[in-house]
């Protein structure tokens, strides 16, 4: 048995040392990842599908979301059931003080790529049971995480470094996108824009093999769940292009009104007097109620999509099933269902885009405005405002239509969509939520060595003191010329008090002067906790080259220079960087 153990550790240590060194190495490693991704959409997207099957009686080859009238009882029974166990397990884990699942996106920005896989699928679990019994969210948002999730175990397996391990947990990610749509391109691009933060030459061949045979799995599986199809886009000019860049304006506009809105639904949801356990059933009752009036606004839309492409639709219609959706979608996040707006901001786009057809017909019927491009632009560039990722919604328009003609008004279209938000909000969905935590990132870039690398790590613990009441006769004494070149005081209970330069106490005053007299930045201490950013801006703003670090209660428990701060900060920065682009 210890030889067999010994040969593993032996095999896993090659294997590291050849994924760090060897592109190929890393691309054999993340072939299998995206296919095992593949396979879990697969396998989730079946389970929704015959829960769908079983509980509303709709024809195994149709959506749910597609069907012209649903039954009430059977939504309202199906909606408090599952509303009521996810409603148990939010409760349970309360009572645990369980910490909330860390998404792709934050495991990448925070913590190096560590997914807790158990935690990935308790929210597999919630996100499948949620869809599963009508909830008007999408399964992306679980695709991502245990494909995500699965890849960081076997990253972990092989102890890769942190670099690697965020490229890999990119992979999984890519690969379960990739299965989801039958979407190589968006797929990756998902993987690099918003769960790597980053494309360079170093991330690329993994990401893309990763994505491809997330592809090539759930082609031989049985093809992708998800497929968007439509009629073919005439030729663009320039004042189409325009009008779909304005398109975009309005798509942001009212991707920041959701995104807000969620926040404020949230806060009523968690300030009502509904138990926990019982806010996923009253969502519940609102969501079947909301059903009675369209089956639309049930799942994440797929079936509705695909029925109302092609469907001639008056633009009262399409602004209450625009309201419907985004109300059902909003409120099945805020009463504790779980899920993504992945595809519901496609659907809600898309029906954007063809109101948006309709307006510019009626207002200015000399500009031809093609509809099926307006359908398109209105999906990427609400999804770009909702998901992020401007290349990753212009690859899955470009996939899905396969005409590129449409592919660069689109992605004019989700750029101004990009800055719009970023100018007016800042965040995406998924950052939102996060911010709304706590937790102060923009993206899945690196950010987590930040953390990490924290003031208590790099102070030096042993600092030079002197009593605060001491005369500069006995500082002198204690410290000669050259022994340190700043002294912290501290008053008889280890308070910090303030510092002395050295050389200038033994400069000027006399020796039965204070050495008090000479301290200076008494209110200026560090915190053992901050990180070394916060710790570099304080050395700015106090103009100081040291500075002492105190605790909660005042108390000093170390000093910091700027000189060895400032050497671990460069060296932290070019590792990631480095990381960035693929360096070793």
């Amino acid at each position: 048995m210890k030889a067999l153990a010994s040969s593993l550790y032996a095999l896993a240590a090659r294997a590291r040392l050849a994924i760090r060194a060897n592109a190929t190495a890393r691309v054999a490693v993340a072939i299998p990842v995206g296919a095992l991704a593949g396979a879990c959409v697969v396998a989730m997207t079946e389970v929704a599908e015959i829960a769908h099957v079983a509980i509303y009686g709709i024809p195994f080859d149709e959506r749910l979301s597609a069907q012209a009238r649903i039954s009430f009882f059977a939504a309202l029974a199906a909606l408090c059931a599952g509303g009521l166990v996810l409603g148990l397990v939010d409760a349970w884990r309360r009572r645990r003080r369980a910490e909330p699942s860390v998404d792709p996106v934050e495991a990448n920005a925070l913590h190096g790529g560590r997914l807790s896989l158990r935690d990935s699928l308790l929210v597999v679990f919630q996100t499948v049971l949620s869809n599963g019994v009508g909830a008007s969210v999408g399964l992306e948002a679980g695709y991502a995480q245990i494909g995500s999730a699965l890849a960081s175990r076997v990253g972990l397996a092989l102890r890769l470094r942190r670099e690697d391990l965020r490229t890999l947990v990119g992979c999984g990610a890519a690969g379960a996108m990739a299965a989801a749509f039958g979407a190589p391109l968006t797929g990756a691009f998902y993987a690099f824009e918003l769960v790597i933060g980053a494309y360079s030459l170093g991330n690329a061949a993994p990401v893309l093999s990763a994505a491809v045979a997330g592809r090539l799995m759930v082609h031989v599986l049985g093809g992708a769940p998800y497929s968007i199809e439509a009629p073919p886009v005439a030729p663009l000019g320039v004042a189409q292009h325009v009008a779909l860049i304005v398109l975009g304006l309005a798509s942001a506009l009212l991707g920041v009104a959701a995104m807000r809105s969620a926040a404020v639904l949230e806060r009523l949801v968690r300030a009502s007097p509904l138990p926990v356990w019982g806010r996923p059933v009253v969502g519940g009752v609102l969501l079947a109620a909301l059903a009675t009036l369209t089956p639309q606004v049930l799942g994440a839309g797929h079936g509705a999509l695909s029925l109302d492409i092609p469907r001639s639709m008056p633009a009262t219609v399409l602004i209450g099933l625009i309201g419907l959706k985004l109300t059902s979608s909003l409120a099945s996040l805020a009463f504790g269902f779980r899920g993504g707006l992945f595809f519901a901001s496609l659907f809600v786009g898309g029906l954007l885009g063809k109101l948006y057809a309709i307006a510019v017909a009626y207002a200015a019927p000399g500009l031809a405005l093609d509809s099926t491009a307006c359908l398109f632009a209105g999906m990427a560039t609400l999804g770009t405002t909702i998901v992020g990722g401007p290349l990753t919604m212009a690859f899955l328009v470009l996939e899905s239509s396969s005409d590129m003609r449409v592919a660069g008004p689109v992605l004019a279209a989700c750029i101004a969509s990009q800055l719009t938000v970023r100018a007016i909000f800042g965040y995406s969905f998924s950052t939102w939520r996060l911010h709304l935590r706590g937790e102060d990132i923009s993206g899945a870039q690196d950010v987590g060595w930040l953390r990490t690398l924290i003031v208590a790590r790099l102070m030096d613990a042993k600092p030079r003191t002197m009593p605060a009441d001491a005369t500069l006769a006995a500082f002198r004494l204690a410290h000669p010329l050259g022994s340190a070149h700043f002294v912290a005081l501290v008053d008889p209970q280890g308070r910090y008090s303030g510092l002395v330069s050295t050389p200038e106490a033994h400069a000027s005053g006399e020796e039965t002067d204070p050495a008090s007299a000479l301290a200076r930045l008494a209110d200026a201490a560090l915190r053992p906790e901050q990180n070394i950013r916060d710790a570099m801006d304080a050395f700015q703003t106090n103009e100081s080259e040291v500075l002492a670090v105190a605790d909660g209660k005042g108390l000093l428990v170390g000093t910091l220079s700027e000189a060895y701060a400032a050497r671990r900060y460069a060296a932290a920065v070019d590792r990631a960087v480095r990381g960035v682009l693929g360096g070793a």
